[in-house]
């Protein structure tokens, strides 16, 4: 399990972390999500001791990192997959982390194995792709066979078949009873790996919530129906807090009525539906859209769009 409480971290007159608390619980794959600047480095480096808060506390497995004894069968992380000996070849990095702990070299040899490195194991890591380097960061994060797992955008650089082995990867980790804790700023992976999300914004704690409450947090109570009475619907539903929209024929977008009630109500006055369905906005709308006051880092509109649909300033 891994708590942060009340973390704050300043730099200077900076603030990067303010008072942020949350718990990421075993058994499940929980996203950390936030725009560029929200913090998400910053927290992570703090639960992983390499970086003190200012005020407050992070807590893996009931103590601070720096806490443990053998802090690699506790916590497995993944920062910066790149930040490994060019002059070394996989197996002799993982070997070299391997005896820090004790760990016997057939962990090497699986580990290598299960990232699918082993046709590059003797190879200098300098000549690695980007993905075969994301591959041996996971490697040397599970290592110590931890209870809890920290990575940080761990699909960069993978091929399609590679982000499907590591989205299979953390679901078996999860089931297994281990705390999975994932950053990524692709909302279309998270919302296929992740069960839980955590999302910060300007160092603040947004949301902590499960992937289907916070979709439906930002797609509030839209609800789709389609019938063949569609104007006469329409009337039915009209009301002061009420939106009632036509789109194609016989369609209808509700807002301000729950699809349980719109389905009495036609129900009751002998209306025939065809389509019934409350509308749910994509991880990546809803992130857009609940994030929208904590984006540091943004362009303005007319340097997006330029001549021929590039990007190019004015």
């Amino acid at each position: 399990m891994i708590e942060a409480h009340s973390l704050t971290k300043r730099y200077g007159e900076r603030i990067a972390v303010d008072d942020l608390s949350f718990t990421v619980r075993p058994g499940t794959v929980t996203g950390f999500l936030g725009p560029n600047g929200a913090g998400k480095s910053t927290t992570m480096r703090m639960l992983l001791g390499l970086d003190a808060p200012t005020s407050g506390r992070a807590v893996v497995n009931g103590r601070s990192y720096a806490e443990h004894r053998a802090p690699l069968h506790e916590v497995g992380a993944m920062l910066e997959a790149r930040a490994v000996h060019t002059g070394r070849s996989a197996y002799h990095h993982l070997l070299a982390l391997a005896a820090t702990h004790g760990i016997p070299s057939r962990r090497v040899n699986e580990m290598i194995d299960l990232v699918g490195l082993r046709a590059v194991a003797r190879k200098r890591v300098g000549g690695f792709s980007l993905g075969m380097g994301q591959r041996l960061g996971i490697a040397a994060a599970l290592l110590g066979d931890p209870a809890t797992v920290i990575l940080d955008e761990p699909v960069n650089g993978l091929d399609p078949e590679g982000i499907l082995w590591i989205r299979n990867l953390l679901k078996a980790l999860a089931a297994e009873g281990r705390t999975v804790l994932v950053s990524s700023h692709l909302m279309s992976e998270m919302a296929l790996t992740a069960e839980h999300l955590i999302v910060i914004g300007r160092g603040r704690l947004i949301a902590d919530t499960s992937v289907a409450e916070f979709t439906a947090r930002a797609a509030g109570d839209l609800v789709r129906v389609r019938t063949d009475q569609a104007e006469r619907l329409r009337g039915l539903l009209s009301g002061p807090d009420v939106t009632v929209t036509a789109q194609e024929d016989g369609v209808l977008l509700v807002t301000g009525l729950s699809s349980e009630r719109i389905g009495r109500i036609a129900a009751g006055s002998g209306v025939a539906l065809a389509e019934l369905t409350p509308q749910r906005a994509s991880l990546e709308e809803a992130f857009m859209e609940l994030t929208r006051d904590a984006v540091e880092y943004q362009a303005p509109a007319a340097q997006l769009v330029g001549a021929g649909g590039e990007g190019r300033t004015a």
